[in-house]
């Protein structure tokens, strides 16, 4: 079998898009049933999180199941092919294993080493278990993930100096206003980001923070747990919205909860004091017209690209202590796959040449008038290793490969045929006397 991933991403898609291509919302065990039914994959997990859609598979063929992944992403969204196409990235084998490596390390997130990744891609695996599409390859794939996830967090530095979104998110706002001291900031979400992120405005010592949700037991929870913040019900947001100086919306609702009309109306008895709107909720919780409202600085998740990049250039000794831990557990992996690809080849092809070598070597025996049994013996044990000697180098170059297809996928075509190790062993001397 070959590995297959086919997937978009903050890396190769505009957040318009990939709030559309959402496995989660539209639930992702209907998806691995949807796509089991398809049958051009015989293993998937379904990786699916506000930055990324991931389809990881175990087939047949990679070519022909790629262009088929490709209509089912489109098919289960209700994304047209075309528009999806040129945002779409693939890759095969061993550059599947490595780019989820790099995904349970935190290494290929929007926030370089953020937490919550590996949690998620565990998630993915649980749910494919569950759903009965996640077979020997991909539990060895998915399972070296956590292996090295774990590491990354434990022998690297990576995860104690990472942000999370929340935390980018506060400074972007940090960057608007230099001192957030005196501002006065509203939360919409009770959610563990809305949570985080409110706990992250506290320690700039803004004014006040006040969390806003549908249900107001739970703002009264999260606001309690974050200390010297208020909650407010649903119905008072507008009245919070006007008294802020600073929003940021991390809701997991559907569809937008901040119409350009509802923010209109906001912003006509604030006298020209601007709003800054920061919108980290995947879909967003924000119109995108929003931002064309004047005085109103609409953000989203794709525009804390830079406070990223700022952190990422800190810790560059982490990055590269969590990549070699990639690369190892890579290389184990890799020998893994070899050995279960190669394994029952390499089985057939020792028994076949050994089982020849003793038949002639007992055709041998036949035509001596006397020979001791420590004499045949000796026979059988030149033969033993001359069969293992002529095997040798073939061999080693199968394990030796590089890749878990290409060259070795080659390599095993051409031994089956070279060998024919598909037919049983032919005695092309019988006729002989």
């Amino acid at each position: 079998m070959q590995l297959l991933l086919v997937a978009i991403s903050h890396r190769t898609a505009p957040v318009e898009l990939r709030e559309r291509v959402d496995f989660q919302a539209r639930g992702i065990a209907d998806a691995l049933r949807a796509l089991a039914q398809r049958g051009s994959a015989r293993e998937a997990v379904v990786v699916s999180t506000c930055n990324r859609a991931e389809l990881y598979v175990a087939c047949d063929e990679a070519a022909t199941t790629r262009q088929d992944l490709v209509r089912f992403v489109s098919d289960f969204n209700g994304v047209a092919a075309g528009e999806l196409a040129p945002h779409v990235y693939d890759v095969a084998d061993l550059e599947v294993a490595r780019h989820l490596f790099r995904v349970a390390a935190g290494l290929d997130s929007l926030v370089m080493g953020e937490p919550q990744i590996l949690g998620q891609v565990k998630d993915a695996h649980s749910m494919a278990s569950d759903a009965h599409t996640s077979g020997p390859v991909l539990n060895r794939l998915f399972h070296s993930s956590f292996a090295v996830g774990k590491r990354v967090r434990t022998e690297t530095g990576l995860g104690s100096g990472a942000v999370s979104v929340s935390y980018a998110a506060v400074a972007l706002a940090r960057k608007i206003f230099g001192d957030l001291g005196g501002r006065s900031v509203a939360v919409i979400g009770a959610g563990e980001m809305g949570k985080l992120t409110a706990l992250h405005m506290k320690s700039q010592a803004v004014k006040h923070v006040t969390i806003v949700s549908r249900t107001m037991a739970h703002a009264a929870r999260t606001a309690e747990a974050i200390g010297g913040a208020s909650a407010a019900p649903w119905e008072e947001l507008d009245s919070v919205l006007a008294a802020s100086d600073i929003v940021i919306t991390a809701t997991g609702a559907a569809a937008p909860i901040l119409t350009r009309a509802r923010v209109e109306a906001v912003m006509r008895p604030r006298r020209n004091r601007p709003l800054f709107i920061i919108d980290i909720a995947m879909p967003r919780d924000v119109e995108a017209a929003v931002g064309l409202i004047e005085n109103v600085y609409l953000y989203n998740i794709d525009d804390l690209q830079q406070v990223v990049s700022d952190t990422q250039a800190q810790r560059a000794g982490a990055v590269e202590a969590a990549r070699k831990i990639v690369d190892e557990q890579l290389e184990d992996f890799v020998t893994w796959h070899r050995t279960r690809e190669l394994g029952p080849l390499i089985d057939q092809l020792y028994k076949r040449y050994h089982q020849v070598a003793q038949d002639e070597v007992s055709r041998t025996v036949n035509k001596f008038c006397q020979i001791s049994e420590q004499e045949r013996e000796h026979l059988e044990e030149l033969a033993r290793r001359i069969v293992n000697k002529l095997l040798h180098d073939p061999i080693q170059t199968l394990k030796q490969s590089d890749s878990l297809h290409g060259q070795v996928g080659q390599y095993l075509h051409a031994m089956e045929r070279l060998f024919k190790l598909a037919e049983p062993p032919e005695d092309e001397d019988r006729g002989e006397p």
